[in-house]
């Protein structure tokens, strides 16, 4: 991996040589730093969902392949102390309830935290809330997702708006972005999804150049920043991951929204032959994320920061 560097030699010399300024280059991060490992439990092997609060992180890890059954870590995002969360409903440290849990949004309801959590079911709950203290986690709402009547089961969330009576969100499959709603506190209901936008993927500058099997990369989790409002949205495929950005995205966006030409990051790895950003969150302008790892001597999930961002 090689780090962004700028010059500022060689700008001088540029911009005295041709009189007028120089423009500055695309910004282009590619380097990371790990907070904490999310190492494998007796049941679940898969990392999956993510979301960063203001002082934790959270990742979710499965029963791979099965769906059946998951756990919660919690991180500190600055001393990286880690804990394997209880399950305050039924007991213990697993639960039945995420199915693939591969997106995480956390939405403070009258003072109390809660997560919800999209679980890719083509049965049951689309969306489950978890109302967490401390390290604790109980079931507090499960919702059913519907697109022109049908079930839909999105693999992103993340949360827009919180009123006194009403919760937004916007939900991502594939490369298209969806707007639902849900009265702040139903615990069950359904939610009608709309289709707001699609995002450009084809054509998309990284570090300022496409890149020639962009269309394979597998779709993971995003992240819209409300206050911003700019959409992070990770795509995989090996041991390469890519971040594209979109700005000035609402939910009242339509059509196609383009990605950000100045603005990418990537990760290619020497070390993991399986290099997986699951998904993304911002905290204190920072762009944290969590991964899925692996080489031929096990798995190295984690969670990481990119080096030198500041969202804004």
């Amino acid at each position: 991996m090689i780090s962004r560097a700028v010059t500022v030699c060689a700008l001088a010399l540029a911009m005295v040589a041709s009189g007028p300024a120089v423009a500055a280059q695309a910004a282009y991060y590619n380097t990371y730093a790990d907070i904490a490992s999310i190492p494998d439990t007796a049941c679940c092997t898969g990392a999956q969902g993510f979301a960063a609060g203001s002082t934790y992180l959270y990742s979710i890890k499965n029963h791979t392949n099965y769906d059946d059954v998951a756990a919660i870590y919690r991180v500190n995002k600055t001393t990286g102390d880690r804990v394997l969360m209880t399950n305050g409903t039924d007991g213990g440290t697993t639960n039945t309830w995420l199915g693939h849990g591969n997106d995480i949004t956390i939405v403070d309801i009258d003072g109390q935290h809660h997560m919800f959590i999209v679980t890719m079911e083509a049965t049951g709950a689309q969306l489950v809330r978890l109302r967490y203290d401390g390290t604790t986690y109980y079931n507090a709402g499960s919702y059913q997702l519907r697109l022109n009547g049908a079930v839909a089961a999105p693999s992103g969330v993340s949360r827009i708006a919180v009123t006194g009576t009403t919760i937004t969100f916007m939900f991502k499959s594939g490369h298209t972005i969806y707007n639902g709603s849900l009265p702040l506190r139903a615990s069950s209901g359904t939610i009608d999804l709309t289709k707001a936008f699609d995002l450009q993927v084809d054509g998309a500058l990284v570090n300022g150049a496409t890149v020639a099997d962009l269309s394979t990369f597998a779709n993971q989790g995003f992240f819209y920043d409300a206050t911003n409002q700019v959409l992070y949205s990770p795509m995989t495929k090996e041991n390469r991951s890519i971040v594209l950005v979109y700005r000035d995205v609402t939910p009242a966006t339509t059509g196609t929204a383009p990605a950000a030409t100045d603005l990418s990051f990537r990760i290619t790895s020497s070390k993991y032959t399986t290099f997986e950003i699951e998904g993304v969150g911002i905290s204190d302008g920072k762009l944290y994320f969590g991964t899925n790892r692996s080489n031929a001597d096990g798995a190295f999930d984690g969670v990481h920061s990119f080096n030198d961002y500041v969202a804004g």
